[in-house]
Formats: structure tokens, C-alpha cells, sequence
């Protein structure tokens, strides 16, 4: 699973085309953005300082709006971001003469996951909305046990939420008052196996035998079902780079 991510990782630097100062002065990198792409990043990071010890790369995961704020403002290099930018931060980022270069850095799904003891094994994308928007709440209403639902949600900050919303919830609903927001995809994982009644979403790299994934219309979240396309709630990963920043990469070999 690591090496698979940091080629992951270096393929994504590569086709970014993102290269180091070389001046010692200025080895100094720094990413922020998506808790989903953090580990992508990480291993980025990894990598490159394991090329050169000049270098220093540091990776906050602050969420996707707050990682392209920062690109904005100039307070980080690369911003990471599990979708992309919206309208509004591309045209701040023009009135400010900020130039963002998009780049995929990896296919992703959103798996729906449950708690381990409940016997539901599958929802549709309609079932997911109707739990989402508070028209089902119990789940024997899902052909699970008769307890209520407690819908975890990532908070309205996650690129994560934003996918989801537009995919699953739809622009014209909103999502049920009772939900509880949490920080980052390792909070729902948390709150979802510990708590028998919970359903929630997460990045696929954040999946793990304490969480019980859902198929969705009948397909479960695979990296085969993402890159077949037939996993229906999927997205790309980015990360941006500000087109007017010259880099130029020292060699990990060059005296």
C-alpha cells in the first residue's frame, strides 16, 4: 500500500511538473489542503527529502477551501484539493493575479460505511439521499435493524463534503439538521466504528476492517470499480500549482 502511494505520489509530482529551488536558501515547499489527498502528499514529501536532504517539505491538512485560500494568499506552494476549485476561488484568485495550474494526482472514491454489526449490505444513491435529508431515519427502514440513524457528515469545508453533496444529496436538498460534522475522513471512521446506528463517508485510502463498506447501486468501491468508472460516486484529486512560481528542481545527485 505505501509503495503503491508514493508512486502514486511521484507520478503526481512529475506530471506536475513541480521542481525545487535550488538556491539552499529557498528548499522550502509547503502543501495544505485535503485530509484525502494528505497521504498522497506525504508520501510526496517523503520521497523528495529521501532525494535530498536540502530539502524541506511540509504538509498541513487544514481541508480543501482552506488549502485553496492558501494558494491564494500565497502561504503555501501547492494546494491540495479532493475537487476542484469553484467559481468564486478562481475569480478571486484572477483579481489577485494568481494563476492556478489544476493537476490530477489520483482517482478516488467516497465509500458509504456503517458500523461492522449492521446487516445491511447495500443501499442505492436514492436510499443514501433519503437517509442524508432525514426522510429515513431508522434503519429497518433499510432492510437493517430497528435502531436510528446517526448520519455522520465531513464538515461543509471538505472538498470530501462537496463531492458528496453534489453527487448523493443534490443541490436543491440540504442535509438533515441532526447530522454531526466532523474535521477529517480518520473522525467519521472513528465515529462510525464506535457508534452501531452510524452511516458515513470517506476518502478510499481511509477504509479498514473496523468500517463496514456498503455497495451503492450495487457496486462496491474497488480500485478496479473506480478507474471502470462504475463505482457511482467518484471523483479526481488535485493538486494546484501557481503558474507565475519558477521552479527548478536540484538534482538529488548534483554536487
Amino acid at each position: 500500500m505505501i509503495k503503491s502511494i508514493s508512486k502514486t505520489a511521484l507520478t503526481a509530482a512529475a506530471a506536475a511538473g513541480i521542481m525545487l529551488v535550488a538556491d539552499a536558501a529557498e528548499q522550502k515547499l509547503t502543501l495544505d489542503g485535503s485530509t484525502t489527498v494528505g497521504p498522497i502528499a506525504k508520501a510526496f514529501a517523503e520521497y523528495m527529502m529521501g532525494q535530498d536532504s536540502d530539502i524541506n517539505i511540509t504538509v498541513s491538512e487544514s481541508g480543501s477551501g482552506n488549502g485553496a485560500k492558501a494558494l491564494l494568499n500565497g502561504t503555501c506552494d501547492i494546494a491540495t484539493l479532493s475537487r476542484d476549485l469553484k467559481s468564486s476561488e478562481k475569480e478571486a484568485m484572477e483579481v489577485k493575479g494568481v494563476n492556478p495550474v489544476k493537476h490530477v494526482c489520483a482517482l478516488d472514491a467516497l465509500p458509504v460505511v456503517i458500523h461492522p454489526s449492521n446487516k445491511v449490505k447495500g443501499l442505492t444513491i436514492e436510499q443514501i439521499r433519503d437517509i442524508y435529508t432525514g426522510k429515513i431515519t431508522n434503519w429497518k427502514e433499510a432492510g437493517g435493524f430497528d435502531k436510528n440513524i446517526v448520519v455522520i457528515s465531513r464538515d461543509t469545508n471538505s472538498g470530501t463534503y462537496e463531492t458528496f453533496s453534489e453527487i448523493v444529496v443534490g443541490k436543491d436538498n440540504k442535509v438533515v439538521s441532526s447530522a454531526e460534522y466532523t474535521g477529517s475522513n480518520g473522525a467519521v471512521r472513528q465515529r462510525v466504528q464506535t457508534t452501531a446506528g452510524a452511516i458515513g463517508y470517506v476518502g478510499l485510502g481511509f477504509v479498514d476492517n473496523t468500517i463496514k463498506v456498503l455497495e451503492v447501486n450495487g457496486i462496491k468501491p474497488s480500485v478496479e470499480t473506480v478507474f471502470n468508472k462504475k463505482y457511482p460516486i467518484s471523483r479526481e484529486l488535485y493538486m494546484f500549482t501557481e503558474r507565475a512560481r519558477k521552479w527548478l528542481r536540484k538534482s538529488a545527485t548534483s554536487p
